[in-house]
């Protein structure tokens, strides 16, 4: 058994030179208790010439932290698990410690002191290597009827059986009231009340790693939410150097910003050694803003590194950014930060583009075969192009960045949440297109990310829901929505973020999967991922070994793969017709999957069972939207297939 609150030492706080306990070990931020019933609060606060600790228990208790320099305040002080506590500042109205650990009354309310122990099962986890990462995002308040921690783990030996790997958890840090997807968590070292608190978080975790499945958390450090953040009546938490469109920026490179960094960089560390996290998805980071020689982000990455060299498994930073930037994630000896992945709007962009035909918005910098080609081949479509939605030049080269630096998806929070009606693809395509973004992303030399529900096709929308108190701020939430859709000429007044049926219609309904076509997307799911494990050429995440071959007349993509002598052509038709293609087969190809058979619920139309080797250029036909996979068979050379366009027929 793994037991202890398994903080580790925070070798930043020393290295800087900030104040140490009369131990000589270092002190964590917020309350730490101890089992001999004393409790020792540290708190950086350096607007505050006096900070009081208050218990507002039957006998109320106060008690001065005294200075010990830099901003930061401290004491130990009898207390058990459970009081409340809270803090004033220069006599000022009580407040909640910026690193509570726990928010029982809301994030207005008084912090109160854990006892953070937990009896863990997973001594025996070592972690798993990023490439054999298959992301599965959920949101804990809608993946169940209960919205909560304990409500997950039921559905974890269904996720596993999937092929999922990684379970990716939306933020959990504590955000106002109880319907939120949580970016708008204002006490980042506090887990959700209503999810089940940090016990909840870590019994999940403990049953992620006996289910051999890694755990990941999206942690937002660009931003906090609007209603119960006063981190800036405790310091210089943010700063006017910089506006992002949350207002001003969290300061990590103005004055101040060393005790800003280490309030970050020990959230980052808690969640991966007190919480046993594999992985931590770092929100919006081109809203970082940081120009210093030593960029946060840098400093995150090498912290994590460092924790997870200490622990003995591997500790992965993924980065979520819409600059394109792959300097993001290459490696420090190449001017890098060293980010071990980040997302990839380009992919699901051109996907989404060519299944939808939605031209608005930044799509319009997508919609053809070649767009999807490219992402195949090099993770972005745009490394320096001229692009129309931002009216410039657009990102820079991914030359020698290996695939397992990109996740990609067809549907994630963002990219359902944010449209007006927050429409699935369930809602914008036909059933045969489900299938054929399931095999597009799954079936990429990337790591690939499911949204919950996608694995059969949910039908119920992800909505952007909110439960502010401030009516003003409510109101504000509406009018912001309704302008960030403008550009997007969606119809329909998008459902108001404060109403409760808008958080319940956004519900799963994981019953859908039992029959019918979604059991049919679910089964074929499933084949998928295992022939992603099973097959080296899809195994393998090496995108030099990748071929990307558009057919723009025929609306259909061919996409060959190799990995020594395995080899796999996959065939993409995003037409509604029937059309054909033409292979110079210099390999012996099988057919290993095709979404038109039955058993997938399919049109009936299929394809070859084999294509043989040959001189003259084989027509094949596809009558789409359809998937295809083909295999090398033994003895089938090395060489790539050639492929034209064919003649075109329609049906």
């Amino acid at each position: 058994m793994n037991q202890g609150n398994g903080l580790g030492r925070d070798r930043t706080f020393r290295d800087r030179g900030d104040p140490a306990g009369t131990s000589g070990e270092e002190i964590p931020l917020g309350a730490a208790w101890r089992r001999t019933g004393q409790c020792g609060f540290l708190v950086w606060a350096p607007r505050a010439a006096r900070v009081e600790l208050d218990f507002p228990d039957a006998a109320p208790r106060r008690f001065t932290l005294a200075p010990r320099g830099r901003g930061y305040h401290y004491r130990e002080v009898p207390a058990m698990p459970g009081d409340l506590y809270s803090l004033s500042l220069n006599g000022g109205p009580p407040r909640p410690d910026p690193a509570s650990r726990l928010q029982p009354q809301g994030v207005h309310g008084p912090s109160a002191v854990v006892d953070s122990s937990f009896r863990w099962s997973d001594g025996a986890w070592k972690g798993l290597p990023l490439e054999r990462y298959v992301f599965y995002e959920l949101h804990v308040g809608t993946f169940s009827p209960e919205g909560t921690f304990d409500a997950v783990i039921s559905r974890l030996a269904g996720l596993a059986d999937l092929g999922v790997t990684a379970l990716e958890l939306m933020p959990v840090a504590q955000f106002p009231g109880s319907r939120n997807w949580g970016y708008d968590g204002v006490a980042p070292f506090a887990v959700q009340n209503s999810y089940g608190g940090h016990r909840g978080l870590k019994r999940l975790v403990d049953a992620c790693h006996r289910a051999g499945m890694a755990a990941v958390l999206d942690v937002v450090y660009n931003h906090l939410g609007p209603e119960g953040n006063y981190l800036e009546e405790f310091g210089p938490y943010f700063t006017d150097r910089y506006r992002t469109p949350w207002g001003d920026a969290v300061n990590f490179d103005d004055r101040g910003s060393d005790g800003v960094r280490r309030f970050f960089l020990e959230n980052a560390r808690r969640w991966i050694t007190e919480f046993h996290f594999d992985a931590l998805r770092i929100d919006a980071v081109h809203a970082i803003r940081d120009h210093s020689a030593c960029p946060f982000l840098g400093e995150l990455t090498e912290a994590l590194e460092a924790e997870g060299n200490r622990l003995g498994r591997p500790v992965h930073v993924i980065g979520e950014s819409d600059r394109n930037d792959a300097r993001l994630v290459r490696r420090r000896r190449e001017g890098g930060l060293a980010l071990d992945a980040q997302w990839s709007d380009d992919f699901h962009h051109s996907l989404h583009a060519l299944l939808t035909g939605e031209r608005n918005g930044y799509y319009q910098d997508f919609g053809t075969v070649g767009h999807l080609a490219t992402a195949y081949e090099q993770g972005f479509v745009y490394q320096g192009q001229r692009s129309a939605y931002r009216g410039r030049r657009h990102g820079n080269t991914t030359k020698g960045v290996p695939g397992k630096r990109f996740v990609v998806s067809a549907q994630n929070h963002d990219q359902i949440g944010n449209r007006s009606q927050g429409d699935r693809l369930s809602a914008l395509v036909d059933f045969e297109s489900l299938k054929v973004a399931a095999a597009a992303v799954l079936l990429s030399p990337y790591l690939p990310l499911l949204f919950m529900g996608e694995e059969y096709g949910e039908t119920a929308p992800f909505l952007y829901f909110v439960s502010h108190e401030d009516p003003q701020l409510v109101d504000a939430v509406r009018h912001g929505r309704r302008r960030e859709f403008a550009g997007f000429d969606w119809p329909g007044e998008p459902p108001d973020p404060a109403a409760e049926s808008t958080f319940t219609a956004s519900k799963l309904h994981p019953e859908l999967a039992a029959s019918g076509r979604p059991r049919a997307l679910f089964e074929f799911t499933r084949e998928l991922l295992r022939l992603r494990r099973e097959v080296p050429a899809l195994a393998s995440l090496d995108r030099a070994r990748v071929e990307a071959h558009p057919f723009e007349a025929e609306r259909a993509l061919a996409v060959e793969r190799r990995h020594g002598d395995s080899a796999a052509l996959l065939l993409l038709a995003f037409t509604s017709g029937v059309e054909s293609i033409r292979v110079r087969a210099q390999r012996r190809w099988r057919k290993a999957l095709d979404s038109a058979e039955d058993r997938w619920a399919g049109t009936g139309h299929l394809a070859p069972l084999r294509l043989e080797r040959s001189t003259p250029e084989a027509p094949i036909t596809l009558a789409g939207p359809a998937a295809l996979l083909y295999l090398s068979e033994p003895d089938s050379g090395t060489r790539m297939a050639h492929y034209t366009r064919g003649r075109r027929s329609w049906g």
